[in-house]
Order: structure tokens, then C-alpha cells, then sequence
């Protein structure tokens, strides 16, 4: 019953026949409509309407988002992936050599070290020879770059 019209609007509609939604209220209209322009006009009339199409919501995406960006939800059971594959490069690259700078040029500031050992530790750190501060200041104990304040 009704099927000549469920195709017809579906066609009109541009949408599948499951889409299709007819007024309860005017089923003896509707029977009647046996043309497109008949369709059509019930279609101008509202009795004839396209149902919504029912894709997931963005809503929940967009909560999470947001939670994300307060630093919520991003415990160890949200993450995939390395420590290494979260976080740039650049960015720990620029900590490391920021925080190895720095503790050289302290101790060139309180004349712990020369001047040639400053340099020699700023190209080396420069360069990616330390793995972390600890090597660093192992590096400078091992080697003796400290000088000796005896006078």
C-alpha cells in the first residue's frame, strides 16, 4: 500500500524509500496522489517530509575534545603510543639543551669551570653527546673539568 508514492517522493526527495515520512493524519490524500506534481505539492503542503539522517553525533567527540583541552581524560589508559611518539621532537630536543645550557653556564658563572671547558661542554651538548644532565655532570666529574680552589 502506497508504495507508488514512497517511490515517487523517494525519487523527488532525492533520499531512499525509508526516509520517506507521510502525515498519518492525510494517508487518504496521499492515495490519491498518483503523479509527481501530485507528490510534489504534498510534499509543499508538508504532509510528504524527508526523515533525518541518523549518523553518530559529534557530540561526545567534541565534549572529549574539550575535556582534552582542560588536560582531563589523557591518563595512562587513553594513551597509544609511545612516550616518544606523543610528544615533538623539537620540543624535547629544546628542553634538554635549554636545561644543559643552563647548568653549564652556572658553573662558569661561579667560576667552577673555564673558560675552555665551557666550550668544549657547550659544543659536545650542542652536538647531542649527553643523554641527559646526569651525563653531563658525570662527564665533568669523570673528566676533572672542575677547578681547584685551593690558594
Amino acid at each position: 500500500m502506497l508504495n507508488v508514492q514512497k517511490r515517487l517522493a523517494a525519487q523527488i526527495l532525492k533520499c531512499g524509500r525509508n526516509r520517506v515520512r507521510f502525515d498519518p493524519d492525510r494517508l487518504e490524500d496521499i492515495k490519491e496522489a498518483i503523479t509527481k506534481t501530485d507528490i510534489r505539492s504534498l510534499i509543499g503542503e508538508g504532509v510528504i517530509s524527508k526523515k533525518r539522517l541518523l549518523n553518530t553525533s559529534r557530540f561526545w567527540a567534541r565534549k572529549r575534545k574539550e575535556q582534552k583541552s582542560y588536560g582531563k581524560q589523557k591518563g595512562f589508559g587513553s594513551r597509544k603510543g609511545k612516550k616518544t611518539a606523543r610528544l615533538n621532537p623539537k620540543r624535547t630536543w629544546m628542553n634538554k639543551i635549554r636545561l644543559q645550557r643552563g647548568f653549564i653556564k652556572s658553573l662558569r658563572d661561579k667560576n667552577t669551570i673555564t673558560s675552555a671547558a665551557y666550550h668544549e661542554l657547550y659544543m659536545k651538548s650542542k652536538s647531542g653527546f649527553f643523554r641527559s644532565l646526569r651525563h653531563l655532570s658525570l662527564y665533568v666529574n669523570e673528566r676533572g673539568l672542575v677547578k681547584n680552589e685551593r690558594k
